[in-house]
């Protein structure tokens, strides 16, 4: 598979587990601040997909979904780590924790293909230093 449609599929991936990691959360939230927070990164995780879609066209690729056993796991996990907690700080923490695991990933990326598209490093990139500002906006709520 080609470089550049495999640091797509990654983006891709990464910003689908965001927005779904935001709907199952959405609905615990108990302040409005964090609420407007997690709608605006929803916001912009959709804006980033939108220009992910555009860019998978350049390859001849359909965008692709992470797995329905991914989507399962990640839905479990959030409701088991908010049983009992669904303050702030709690919610923070596991969009966090999401967050840096595509921060690892895109980092690692980058770091191994000096040769991605143009289009395609800047896409990454943006997705990396976005999420890299989302977990400072996440720490506030801590």
């Amino acid at each position: 598979m080609d470089k550049n449609v495999k640091a797509l599929k990654e983006i891709c991936k990464g910003v689908k587990m965001g927005m779904d990691s935001i709907s199952y959360l959405q609905g615990k939230v108990e302040t409005d601040e964090l609420s407007n927070y997690l709608k605006h990164e929803y916001s912009m995780y959709n804006n980033i997909l939108k220009k992910v879609d555009s860019c998978f066209a350049n390859y001849n690729v359909q965008p692709n979904d992470y797995s329905l056993g991914q989507k399962a796991m990640l839905w479990s996990s959030i409701q088991a780590n908010t049983i009992k907690d669904t303050s702030n700080s709690k919610i923070s923490e596991l969009l966090m924790q999401g967050t840096n695991m595509g921060i690892i990933e895109g980092r690692r990326i980058l770091n191994a293909n000096d040769d991605l598209d143009t289009e395609v490093k800047k896409l990454l990139n943006d997705f990396v230093c976005y999420q890299e500002e989302s977990v400072e906006k996440l720490k506030t709520f801590l």
